[in-house]
Formats: C-alpha cells, sequence, structure tokens
C-alpha cells in the first residue's frame, strides 16, 4: 500500500468521522460554506472530510468542532 494511502481501518474512521461532522452540522443547520469559512479553509478540502476522502489534523477536527459548537468527543467519539 503507498505510504499516502489509509489501510482499511482508517479510512473507515475518516468516513465515520466525516458522516458525523455532516450530521451534526446538518443537525445545527449550518451550512458547508459557514463552516470552511469559519475554520478557515477552502471548500474543496473542507467536503474531502465530510465525505471521508481527507484525513484531517486534530488541529482540524477541533476547529471544526468549535465551528459547528461541539465537544470534539462528539465528532471523534
Amino acid at each position: 500500500m503507498p505510504a499516502d494511502q489509509p489501510d482499511d481501518e482508517t479510512a473507515r474512521e475518516m468516513l465515520r468521522i466525516g458522516r458525523r461532522i455532516r450530521e451534526v452540522r446538518e443537525h445545527q443547520g449550518l451550512t458547508q460554506e459557514k463552516v470552511f469559512l469559519a475554520v478557515p479553509m477552502n471548500r474543496a478540502h473542507y467536503q474531502d472530510i465530510e465525505g471521508g476522502r481527507a484525513n484531517p489534523t486534530l488541529r482540524t477536527l477541533v476547529r471544526i468542532a468549535r465551528a459547528i459548537g461541539v465537544p470534539l468527543a462528539e465528532l471523534v467519539g
């Protein structure tokens, strides 16, 4: 497996966390744009995180959690 490709377990977690971010964001009534501008990051990277295609850093996850108004544990727990 290439070094930049996540293993199966990591890929599943990336997908789970991305889905959870989207679920919470939508429950809060927030748009993707509102969140990625608050973080800040570019639209494509944010969409990749929600889609489980990007492996965000802890710093990015903390910023996303703050932007959507929940504790980090609610996204990754």
